[in-house]
């Protein structure tokens, strides 16, 4: 069990913010940084401090936002906000009211959902259903609830991890739940964006542990969906669910063991190592089905 020690170590903690949690470092000095103190560069993200000492060193220097002014860098960035999140939202909100148009719904829906006998190479190779699965919904509150989830753990979790990282964990928690889908259901369909939903729990409980937090209220919340995802009639993929929860555990793992600037060629290769692994399990297990 993870003692207090995780929870009081200044090092999960932004330098400049003490009561802000972080897993991202500062690329020169290799301080943990906050959202607010992260200014993007072709190095990484970099800290106010640093950002300073550069600019007087080369006062050229400019951020990975192109030549605008560095203080409208930071400003962008001292916000906060989850702008991946944002975008994961308004994308399947467009998707699902492209569904609603007459005549273009179903298209877009059986163009979209998973199957996994649509990934057999030389049969149906359609390998984007993996992810697109979580671009098309079952009806109103099925997006509503999964888009409601995303902005509740997003605002958490993308400063917490930073943004690239967070999509990472997002994409391969989708994987994960296409994957297990393909293994355990063979040949059923698929909409939703709850695998990935659940890998987002997944990993908040893994590094909320990590960190020394209070993970209860979590660990409830995991329970009581777990309860609904197997109540008799709900018409619920519980393998999508255990698929993306277990994976977004994993990539949550990932994160918390390699979060030092000098782990971040093996965070990449690990990270690298899942999609791979995920990906040919959600092609293999249809092909060997049908031999």
């Amino acid at each position: 069990m993870t003692g207090p020690d995780l929870g009081s170590n200044p090092d999960n903690y932004c330098y400049r913010h003490p009561e802000r949690q972080s897993f991202v470092l500062c690329q020169r000095c290799l301080r943990t940084v906050c959202a607010e103190c992260q200014t993007p560069m072709p190095v990484g993200v970099i800290c106010p401090e640093c950002l300073a000492a550069a600019t007087a060193a080369h006062p050229n220097v400019t951020s990975m936002a192109g030549r605008r002014p560095r203080a409208a860098v930071v400003r962008r960035r001292a916000d906060g906000r989850p702008t991946v999140t944002y975008a994961i939202i308004l994308v399947t909100s467009l998707f699902f009211l492209i569904g609603l148009v007459p005549g273009i719904g179903p298209r877009v829906e059986s163009a979209l959902a998973f199957n996994s006998l649509l990934m057999i190479p030389g049969f149906a190779f359609e390998p984007w259903r993996i992810l697109t699965v979580t671009l098309v919904h079952a009806g109103i509150w099925h997006v509503a609830l999964n888009m409601l989830a995303v902005w509740a753990l997003g605002r958490s979790l993308e400063p917490l991890l930073g943004p690239w990282r967070y999509l990472t964990l997002y994409v391969l928690s989708a994987m994960g739940g296409s994957a297990l889908v393909a293994l355990l259901n063979p040949g059923g369909w698929v909409v939703g964006a709850s695998g990935a939903v659940w890998g987002m729990l997944g990993a908040m409980f893994v590094i909320g542990r990590h960190l020394g937090a209070n993970v209860t209220s979590i660990a409830i919340l995991l329970g009581l969906n777990l309860v609904i995802t197997f109540l008799p009639g709900s018409n619920i993929s519980w393998q999508a669910h255990i698929g993306g929860g277990l994976v977004g555990a994993l990539v949550g793992l990932i994160f918390a063991r390699t979060r030092r600037a000098d782990q971040k060629r093996t965070q990449v290769v690990l990270l690298g190592a899942v999609g791979v692994g995920l990906l040919a399990i959600t092609i293999a297990a249809p092909t060997l089905l049908l031999r």
